[in-house]
């Protein structure tokens, strides 16, 4: 049940390393997330930040976590982890961890993910969990990585990317409104047209990421020493690490 997303992007590695490592423009592009800051921490350590999400207009929850980075690999990759955990009573996320790959090749940079969580509620909350919560995280991590994608290789912000997204969405809502309402027998088809059309280069969109691991996906080490620096609190099982 583990959520893997990957994305090829065209960019320098520098770029994509800082719109991903840099708090202010992560929050940018990262549906997932409204704000993160960092925390003060001593040189050489883990870098600790609060991360906050709004669920609703009135209701916003927040967390708190432990994030380390290899700028530098003989390979020439890079990777990045971090172990969170939410004391939230209203987050369906407890505690988790995760990790980004960043792979150059001849044909962009790989850049992936695969993290892991353990949801609260008891039995309530691994069923809305299933059903519900982690594919809609699954889809939302896809979509956010196709926003990144857009702003590195054409330069449409974050910003102007949910617009697109925002319109789009708008003017296939009106097709189908205007099916029904001018030829009700067309309706359907219309609809499921709307369903399977690909979104405008512009646009942003889960679907041009890969959802499901080319092979099995293992943890970077890094993520293993993470969690004997870190507080037991944000110690959690939840990925094979290497060997």
């Amino acid at each position: 049940m583990s959520l893997y997303i990957e994305a090829r992007i065209h960019a320098e590695l520098d770029d994509l390393w800082a719109r991903t490592q840099e708090p202010g423009a992560h929050q940018r592009w990262d549906l997932r997330f409204t704000a993160i800051d960092y925390l003060p921490c001593q040189e050489g350590e883990p870098q600790h930040f609060r991360y906050a999400t709004r669920v609703l207009p009135f209701l916003t929850v927040a967390g708190t976590g432990v994030s380390a980075g290899e700028k530098r690999r003989p390979d020439g990759t890079r990777t990045s982890a971090l172990r969170f955990a939410s004391p939230h009573p209203l987050s369906l996320l407890a505690e988790g961890s995760g990790y980004w790959r960043y792979v150059p090749g001849e044909d962009g940079i790989r850049f992936v993910t695969g993290y892991d969580y353990l949801p609260r509620w008891g039995r309530l909350g691994r069923l809305a969990d299933r059903v519900l919560f982690r594919p809609l995280m699954g889809w939302a991590t896809a979509w956010s990585f196709d926003r990144l994608r857009l702003w590195l290789e054409r330069g449409i912000t974050p910003e102007r990317a949910r617009w697109h997204a925002i319109a789009e969405a708008v003017a296939r809502l009106l097709c189908v409104a205007a099916a029904v309402t001018f030829v009700p027998l067309l309706a359907l088809a219309t609809a499921a047209l709307m369903l399977v059309l690909p979104p405008l280069p512009t646009t942003p969109a889960a679907r041009r990421c890969l959802r499901t691991p080319p092979k099995p996906a293992r943890a970077p080490r890094i993520l293993d020493t993470l969690a004997r620096r870190t507080a037991p609190a944000t110690r959690t099982p939840l990925a094979k690490e290497h060997p």
